[in-house]
């Protein structure tokens, strides 16, 4: 037989794509389908849940004081704020103490909320690259379970808030049912920003010693010390823009949502039905965009 002949008998080579595709294979660590990661993510929620309560009970394991630190790391930053801006700079806004301190409280503990998710978030994926690298799951898992994990935190602090709001005089009415409402729409843009910050933090490690600094200036931008309405009011010198763009401040709108709820009087009635939409806009922009923006470089997470 001549070579040829031979040439044109043989088997047509099968390009291995095809092959691979015929018996089901697909490539390892490859990224799955926006819908497909969404089914594997929920078929992750047990553990997503699991992961959190486990770190949240590991949190101040070496602490003599143990969870305590929960709701003592806050209620004493609270205090600290109170001395310097309650006392001494004169940042009430006009409100007694009756007012201001539950105010204050608040603050600071719905600001803690996000923030903790963020700094959470951002070492989500870097700081836990042994459990990455050995197992298959949806990377999403983590910053989301870190966002639940600070949610569990702030519902046990929550029980010394409403304690604090109704020593002052601050008794629950029909309009405290809406803290439910603010706090889901707060876990949803938080659970997005820990997405946003762990696939920023896992190409940045640096971005870990960066944060601290930029979550304190939004946070002395976001009136978490003081009434934001009342100091851009007294502020004659700035632009009528300047107000909008600190009202529409997504850290400012969950804590003036959770001031309305809680809190009787004068500030009670200041909150415009606007807020509200800015609280659901948040929540679905950075919630959604945050979960694609991750998923995008799903298969990129542990290399390298």
């Amino acid at each position: 037989m001549s070579e040829t002949t031979h040439d044109s008998a043989s088997p047509r080579e099968v390009p291995l794509s095809e092959l691979a595709a015929r018996h089901g294979l697909s490539v390892s660590g490859a990224r799955p389908s926006l819908p497909q990661y969404t089914r594997q993510l929920w078929g992750r929620r047990y553990f997503i849940l699991a992961f959190s309560q486990a770190k949240l009970m590991a949190q101040y394991s070496q602490a003599k004081l143990g969870q305590l630190w929960q709701v003592f790391t806050p209620l004493l930053n609270a205090f600290v704020y109170f001395l310097i801006f309650g006392l001494l700079i004169g940042g009430r806004g006009g409100m007694d103490n009756q007012e201001y301190i539950p105010f204050l409280v608040i603050g600071v503990f719905i600001f803690t909320f996000t923030q903790q998710s963020v700094l959470s978030g951002v070492k989500s994926i870097s700081g836990n690259l042994g459990l990455v690298r050995a197992l298959h799951f949806p990377r999403a898992s983590l910053p989301i379970s870190f966002s639940l994990q600070q949610l569990q935190q702030l519902l046990y602090s929550m029980i010394v808030l409403v304690v604090i709001v109704i020593g002052f005089g601050h008794f629950p009415d029909w309009g405290w049912f809406t803290v439910i409402p603010v706090l889901a729409l707060q876990l949803v843009f938080n659970a997005g920003l820990a997405l946003i910050m762990a696939r920023l933090g896992a190409s940045t490690p640096d971005l870990v010693q960066l944060m601290p600094f930029v979550l304190r200036t939004w946070m002395y931008a976001s009136g978490v010390m003081f009434p934001l309405r009342y100091m851009v009011e007294t502020r004659a010198d700035w632009p009528s823009w300047v107000a909008s763009v600190m009202e529409a401040n997504p850290a400012a709108v969950y804590m003036d949502l959770m001031r309305y709820a809680m809190i009787d009087g004068d500030y009670h009635d200041s909150i415009p039905m606007t807020t509200w939409w800015w609280a659901l806009g948040w929540a679905v922009v950075v919630g959604v965009g945050g979960f694609m923006y991750f998923w995008k470089a799903e298969e990129r997470y542990g290399r390298g």
